[in-house]
C-alpha cells in the first residue's frame, strides 16, 4: 500500500461565516481510524496550515521533550495558542478561526495547496504573487531551476537513510 500525500491546488471563497468546503479528496486524507479530524495551525511563510491528528500528536511529542528551552517559548506560546483543533460540516465546510484570519491576512478568497503531510490555506493574492515571483524568475531566491535542483539533491542526502526510494 503507498503513503498518502497531499497534493493538487485550488481556490475557494470564505462565506460570511469564514467557511470554506475543503475538496472531498483532502478530506479524505484527513481520515484516521474512520474519523475525520484534524489541526489548523498557523503555517510557514504566511499561509494556515491543515494536520492529521497524528502528524500532531508527533509534533507534541517532540516540542514537549523542548519546552523548557527558553529562545522557543515565543514560538510555542504563538504555535500552540492558535492551534485549533477542529472538523468539516456535513458538507465539507472548514471554519477558519478570526485570529487565524487575521494573522496571515486571508480576506474572502483563498488558496488551498497539498504539500506533502499537510493542507496549506493561503490568501489568493500572496499564493499567486510568490508563484508569479517563482515562476518569472523576478525573485533570485526563488528561483525555479535552482530551487528544483536543490530539491532534489536532498533526495540524493538523502539515499539510504530510509526506505523511501527503493530501487
Amino acid at each position: 500500500m503507498r503513503k498518502f500525500f497531499f497534493s493538487g491546488s485550488t481556490s475557494a471563497k470564505l462565506d460570511e461565516k469564514g467557511r470554506f468546503v475543503l475538496p472531498q479528496q483532502m478530506r479524505f486524507g484527513l481520515v484516521e481510524e474512520g474519523v475525520l479530524e484534524f489541526s489548523l495551525a498557523l503555517g510557514l511563510g504566511g499561509c494556515l496550515a491543515i494536520y492529521r491528528q497524528s502528524d500532531i500528536q508527533k509534533i507534541v511529542e517532540r516540542f514537549q521533550a523542548k519546552q523548557h528551552l527558553g529562545k522557543y517559548q515565543k514560538f510555542f506560546t504563538l504555535f500552540f495558542s492558535t492551534l485549533h483543533q477542529t472538523t468539516c460540516d456535513k458538507i465539507g465546510r472548514v471554519i477558519i478561526p478570526p485570529t487565524l484570519k487575521k494573522a496571515v491576512g486571508i480576506k474572502t478568497e483563498i488558496m488551498i495547496a497539498g504539500v506533502l503531510n499537510k493542507i496549506e490555506i493561503w490568501p489568493k493574492e500572496r499564493y499567486e504573487s510568490q508563484l508569479d515571483a517563482v515562476l518569472s524568475g523576478k525573485d533570485p531566491e526563488m528561483n525555479l531551476s535552482k530551487l528544483t535542483e536543490e530539491a532534489f539533491a536532498l533526495l540524493e542526502c538523502d539515499r539510504g537513510v530510509g526506505d523511501e526510494f527503493e530501487e
